[in-house]
Formats: structure tokens, C-alpha cells, sequence
């Protein structure tokens, strides 16, 4: 692995990352909203993973992997926000807003964002300048694999069951729902450790095992399954559905009355 070349693309895609926040902080004040960075997210670990491969020459498979999965969930997030009025969490976070109120979301939404997508794109760079694929390549992708499967379909069961008018006001407990209370952030928590595994057929790709624990904390500690379910916990039925589901990882769910 050529690490004089894995730290120049490191300064490289940072200063991408930065580019990519501040076009999203224009078009965000633009539409006179913020939720945009939401799809930003995925957006931004593609260009990542695009200006790396540009950068290191390499990196095909790992590349595409992780551009397949940012832009699918790009546009899964962008359709589904399209439908709604701004994202509550935004609202909030700029009704506190102190001094200039462009500098105060560039700091407290988008700098923020960029910082913590920059790290944890770290596994994807290192991959980038391995030349050698091996068993902890495939193994990577197979992880990869089973996660975005996860994502894509537990995605895709909540529009549906959203999408019927019969369902407003019922908990989804259907469908991998009924395995995980969270099939999306268990899915996205795969594909980062199977990216990560792809790093790990290098040393040095090893030793970025932070950026993987970083995405799993947020989503079960932080923006992902713990807001989730705060926001989840007064709607009739979801005490019950908490108490027969596995609250991340797939579980066959428990028979009814049992803790």
C-alpha cells in the first residue's frame, strides 16, 4: 500500500467534502430549508469514493460498491423528504440559531456532517490503495451485500406499508420489520463493516476500524435508532412492537406477552 499516496488523497477528498457542504449550504438557502443534507449524505460518499478513485488510480470494486449504496440512498431520501414539510430537527436547531444564521447551520449541520462523513470514508481510501484482492476482500463484499439488501428492502416494505391509507396510525411490523426494528440501520451498519473488511486485506486499512464503529454508533446510539424510537415511543402499539422485536440486529420476535 503506497501511504504517502492514502494521506494525499485523505487531504484531497477533505477539501472535496468541504466543496460539497458548501453547495449544499447554498442550495439549502436557496429552498429556505435544510433537509437536503440529508441526501447530501449519500451523495458525499460517492464523490468521495469517485475523487479517490481519481486520485489513487485503483480502487474499482470498492468504489463502486460504495457509490451504489450512497446514491441509492440518496434517492430514497430525496423522494421520501420531497413529500414532507421540513424536517423537524432543522427547524429546532435554527430556532436557536446565535449571529448569522448561514454561518451558525454551516457550522452546527454541514461542517458537522462533513466531518464525521469524511471519517468514516476513511476504510473506502485505504481500500483504494490496496492492489492485491483477497479473502477479506470477498468476505467484504458478501457483508456488503447482505447489508444493502437489508436497507434496500426494509426501505422499501416502510414505503409501501406508509403508502396505504389503511395503514395510518399501525406500527409496521411486517416484512424484515418484523425481525429487527430497524432493518435499514442494521443494513447500513453491514455495508460500512463490509467496506471495512475490503480495507482489511492491508495492514494499515485495518487500523481505520474507527470509521466503522463511528457510523455504528450513530446509528444505534445517535441519529438512527435512538431518535427513531424517542420519536416512535408514544404511537399506540409500539410498546408491544418493542417488546417482541429485536431492537437491531434480525431475531425471530418473541410470542406475544413475553419480555
Amino acid at each position: 500500500m503506497n501511504l504517502a499516496g492514502l494521506l494525499v488523497n485523505l487531504r484531497i477528498t477533505a477539501g472535496a467534502v468541504l466543496v460539497v457542504m458548501l453547495i449544499a449550504l447554498g442550495v439549502a438557502i436557496a429552498r429556505g430549508r435544510h433537509d437536503g443534507v440529508d441526501t447530501v449524505w449519500g451523495l458525499g460518499f460517492a464523490v468521495i469514493a469517485v475523487v479517490g478513485l481519481i486520485v489513487s488510480g485503483s480502487g474499482w470494486l470498492v468504489t463502486a460498491l460504495t457509490v451504489a449504496w450512497g446514491v441509492r440512498l440518496a434517492v430514497y431520501i430525496q423522494l421520501r423528504n420531497g413529500r414532507r414539510p421540513e424536517d423537524p430537527r432543522y427547524v429546532a436547531l435554527m430556532k436557536r440559531v446565535t449571529g448569522n444564521p448561514h454561518w451558525y447551520a454551516f457550522r452546527k449541520i454541514y461542517l458537522v456532517q462533513g466531518v464525521i462523513m469524511w471519517f468514516v470514508s476513511w476504510p473506502v481510501q485505504a481500500a483504494q490503495y490496496e492492489t492485491s484482492p483477497g479473502p477479506l476482500t470477498w468476505l467484504g463484499v458478501v457483508v456488503w451485500a447482505v447489508g444493502i439488501g437489508f436497507e434496500s428492502v426494509g426501505d422499501w416494505q416502510l414505503s409501501r406499508f406508509k403508502a396505504d391509507p389503511a395503514n395510518k396510525g399501525r406500527i409496521m411490523d411486517r416484512g424484515l420489520w418484523r425481525y429487527t426494528r430497524h432493518p435499514n440501520y442494521f443494513g447500513d451498519a453491514c455495508v460500512w463493516w463490509g467496506l471495512y473488511l475490503v480495507a482489511c486485506q492491508h495492514w494499515i486499512g485495518a487500523l481505520t476500524v474507527l470509521s466503522p464503529l463511528v457510523m455504528t454508533f450513530f446509528l444505534t446510539r445517535g441519529t438512527g435508532k435512538a431518535m427513531t424510537e424517542r420519536a416512535m415511543a408514544g404511537r399506540p402499539g409500539y410498546a408491544e412492537y418493542v417488546q417482541r422485536t429485536s431492537g437491531f440486529f434480525p431475531l425471530p420476535p418473541k410470542p406475544e406477552g413475553t419480555r
